[in-house]
């Protein structure tokens, strides 16, 4: 209960979430029928990144600060278009003051049959967050553990959506927390797409946690990893995760394309790296005959 993500908004592990989460919005979009968005942990949906906390540890300046400014290659600034353009409407004096957390930059995104239901337990946050949203009919704030979401809110009416699952991963277990949720949120929605995130730190049991995503036996399981600095001489986020399951089909040639760049241009040392695969892909012919 005591985490603030306006410490960490804009950060790099902020600029690989929302960059994804913008690529599957528009995929969705791709046909006309709406869909939902489930925000688990939601935060308050807008970050002053002049505010006091936010400069505090300044972790923006090293994200979405270095990629504003960045030259890209054409393509990459295609896939990243949704996400940086929705960023500069928010700032068009030029200068970066505000950050979209991910309800906030979904509802940007959204079409006007496009939907969003919001989860934040902490009881400030909720209402700062609902106050953001204050009569929009497209969203749902509701003061509540994102966790118990992925029961009693799945499937959505739509039988269309994303589940976005990131937990701030202050207390322990929460690797086998995201393992089971997805769990029980794929028996009851089994056609959603999801993105999960997790941290990369020293210590963090990442293997481990694969190897239990894939015992779920879901398919098509996709892994997007980026690490901007070693984590032999710090405690703190050395890099940063994403799971996500049923991806559009492009999803991982364009990962492909940007992860490098991303890393190139948020790199805060030589130990920098990326990877992207497949933890998960289809349903073989043999595992069809095994059931």
């Amino acid at each position: 209960m005591n985490y603030r993500h306006i410490y960490h908004a804009g950060n790099f592990a902020d600029v690989l979430k929302h960059a994804v989460l913008a690529r599957l919005i528009v995929y969705l979009q791709q046909k006309e029928k709406a869909f939902r968005l489930l925000d688990t942990h939601a935060g308050i949906g807008l970050y002053d990144l002049s505010s006091e906390e936010a400069q505090k540890t300044g972790e923006w300046r090293d994200g979405i600060g270095k990629l504003l400014d960045a030259d890209l290659p054409a393509p990459v600034a295609t896939i990243l278009a949704p996400y940086l353009d929705a960023v500069r409407s928010l700032n068009p004096e030029g200068e970066i003051t505000l950050y979209p957390g991910s309800p906030k930059l979904a509802r940007m995104l959204f079409r006007p049959q496009d939907r969003l239901s919001a989860m934040e337990l902490h009881p400030d946050d909720s209402r700062r967050l609902a106050r953001l949203f204050e009569g929009d009919y497209q969203v749902r704030v509701t003061e509540l553990d994102g966790w118990l979401a992925l029961g009693a809110h799945l499937p959505p009416k739509e039988k269309r959506g994303i589940v976005l699952v990131d937990p701030p991963f202050e207390e322990e277990g929460e690797y086998d927390r995201l393992i089971d949720g997805l769990a029980r949120a794929w028996r009851r929605f089994p056609g959603g797409v999801y993105c999960l995130w997790y941290p990369i730190k020293k210590g963090a049991p990442i293997a481990a946690f694969h190897e239990g995503l894939k015992a779920l036996e879901i398919p098509k399981m996709l892994c997007a990893e980026l690490s901007v600095k070693s984590d032999r001489e710090t405690t703190g986020l050395s890099g940063t995760g994403l799971i996500i399951v049923n991806p559009p089909f492009t999803l991982k040639d364009e990962l492909h394309a940007a992860l490098p760049e991303l890393k190139r241009v948020m790199a805060q040392d030589r130990y920098a790296s990326h990877r992207c695969f497949w933890l998960r892909g289809e349903i073989t012919e043999a595992e069809r005959r095994d059931d």
